[in-house]
């Protein structure tokens, strides 16, 4: 199993500020469509609903295993702090987080995954290689992330 987390500030100098709503408000932006805020990401469509907090999508990326395969995830928003992603179905399982962490003046976006690659032997050198290239290219959707909220800001 690979497991990595992160996290990023949300404010720095010489960018606009983001409160926790905006941040939150992005999240959830994010999770219904992520394709203005991973640029990996190919494909992203909401499939079903199970009331507000719980719905499912499909998605497909432009990296790792599986590239360009759909994958489905439940996703689940914690209001005001953390959207979990629930892979339950393609080449890659398991549950990744965004968090947002922090008080106003210190906010942190946090992501952590634990994800499992079908196919790939735990803790060989193809898990640890999937797993550095992956912490990659989450910490660049992160940062994507963040600049899409301050956009939007």
């Amino acid at each position: 199993m690979i497991f990595v987390t992160h996290q990023l500030p949300v404010n720095v100098p010489g960018e606009p500020h983001l409160d926790r709503a905006a941040v939150w408000d992005g999240l959830v932006l994010k999770a219904n469509n992520a394709l203005p805020f991973v640029p990996s990401m190919t494909f992203c469509e909401v499939t079903e609903r199970y009331g507000d907090t719980v719905f499912d999508r499909d998605i497909a990326l432009s990296i790792g295993p599986g590239r360009g395969d759909r994958f489905t995830e439940r996703i689940t928003l914690e209001a005001p702090h953390r959207v979990v992603f629930t892979r339950i179905a393609g080449p890659v399982l398991g549950t990744i987080a965004n968090e947002i962490e922090g008080d106003d003046d210190d906010l942190t976006l946090r992501f952590s995954f634990a994800l499992v690659v079908t196919g790939v032997e735990g803790g060989s050198a193809a898990e640890q290689e999937y797993a550095d290239s992956m912490t990659g290219d989450y910490l660049k959707a992160v940062a994507a992330t963040l600049n899409a909220m301050r956009r939007l800001a």
